[in-house]
């Protein structure tokens, strides 16, 4: 969801998760592939996210096993004053188990369906109360506060005499609720005060990250490639001199460079147009500020039309991006496996969904939390170059934190 646009699904018609490896996008777009193969599709609307879609959550690291795509029974969008429901059937119309699936596709009529999930009418069962998870004990991740400020400095010390020129460096912070945490509420909460960011939960995997690693409608992708971070000032004179230091600050500028890069050099052989903003602008969320470049091309042909033509052959050459890993990508992937000391799992890799044209958007899992009952496992991170302080990292991820605990804690 997405200021209050988006879509949200129910039940599951189909899931596939994904063993580890560089091509665990394309194993996914094949499966959804063969998974529609020969399906019936009564489409009255006809928009990107119309149709069958499916929500996918991707590791991090391609050593890691656990990439998830799931293909709803139920998906409710809405977009420009427009909402429809699409539902998914087995063959002959009735319950999710058989293939091909069966998708159907109206919209729903004045008032819409967009003001809650179908409920015991459709899930068979009565639905939760928004429970708050009530007292909360947090607990050290992989890394103390003191053992991950010597991680970056030690990475430091590696960009100083190599040829690696920036690494993201991420930590972990579990959280233990005395009740089960109720997934909607936090969306709830994340939604409510973050409506610039995009809020997700696929598998497990919740949060409201400020990144858009791709959009595609068509022919047409986009991206909003965020690095360089700021907070928020205690006034508006404090806001702005903030924002006006993040904007002349050298480090945070090569720091964001090079995640820009990246995007526009993974587009660029993709596209017959692309159009990248000459310097990048602040992008003002609630409990942060951050250095802004929006990307946004046409694609050629070939690859609008081609087998790889859907969102997930995108992502291919888009993940892992400078502003969640490094430049240059291999170096900069194998200090994070040294240093980090802890399996990533799906933070920071794509999240988002992919309908059956190959339209889709998809974000980068920040500002989230996996979710097991009562427990809860928060990711924050942060950008490391030649000029990057161990104590001034440090204090990013701690307000980065804030978020999945405002959500938490609220």
């Amino acid at each position: 969801m997405h200021g209050g646009e988006g879509l949200i699904g129910w039940g599951e018609a189909a899931r596939v998760t994904l063993p580890a490896g560089q091509d665990r996008f394309t194993a996914a777009d094949k499966w959804l592939r063969e998974a529609l193969d020969g399906a019936r599709i009564d489409d009255e609307v006809g928009a990107p996210g119309c149709g069958p879609v499916a929500f996918g959550s991707f590791t991090f690291d391609p050593a890691s096993d656990g990439s998830v795509l799931v293909l709803p029974r139920l998906v409710l969008g809405r977009r420009g004053g427009q909402a429809w429901l699409t539902t998914i059937s087995g063959p002959g119309g009735g319950e999710p188990g058989g293939w091909p699936p069966l998708g159907v596709q109206r919209r729903p009529g004045a008032g819409g369906a967009a003001g809650g999930p179908p409920g015991k009418q459709r899930g068979g069962s009565s639905p939760r109360n928004n429970t708050a998870p009530g007292e909360i004990r947090w607990h050290d991740g992989s890394l103390s506060a003191p053992e991950w400020e010597r991680a970056v400095a030690a990475a430091v010390a590696r960009i100083k005499a190599g040829a690696l020129r920036k690494v993201v460096l991420a930590r972990d912070l579990y959280a233990s609720a005395a009740a089960p945490i109720d997934d909607r509420l936090l969306l709830g909460r994340l939604a409510a005060r973050y409506p610039e960011c995009y809020t997700f939960a696929c598998a497990g995997l919740a949060g409201a990250t400020p990144e858009l690693l791709i959009k595609r409608q068509g022919w047409e992708v986009s991206s909003l490639v965020l690095a360089g971070t700021a907070p928020r000032g205690q006034d508006a004179a404090h806001d702005a001199a903030l924002g006006a230091a993040l904007l002349a600050s050298a480090k945070e500028a090569e720091e964001h460079e090079y995640a820009a890069a990246s995007v526009r050099d993974a587009l660029a052989p993709l596209c017959d147009r692309l159009t990248v903003a000459e310097r990048p602008a602040l992008l003002k969320f609630a409990n942060l500020q951050h250095l802004a470049t929006t990307v946004s091309g046409t694609l050629s042909a070939r690859e609008a039309s081609g087998a790889g033509h859907s969102v997930l052959s995108l992502l291919t050459a888009l993940h892992p991006s400078a502003a969640v890993c490094g430049t240059p990508t291999e170096l900069a992937m194998e200090l994070i496996r040294e240093l980090e000391g802890m399996d990533r799992g799906r933070y920071a890799g794509p999240v988002g969904w992919v309908d059956s044209a190959g339209n889709g958007e998809w974000g980068i899992a920040l500002r989230c939390a996996e979710l097991d009952g009562a427990r809860a496992r928060l990711f924050a991170g942060g950008g490391i170059v030649a000029d990057s302080d161990p104590a001034a990292e440090l204090a990013e991820t701690v307000t980065k934190f804030r978020v999945m605990r405002f959500a938490l804690e609220a």
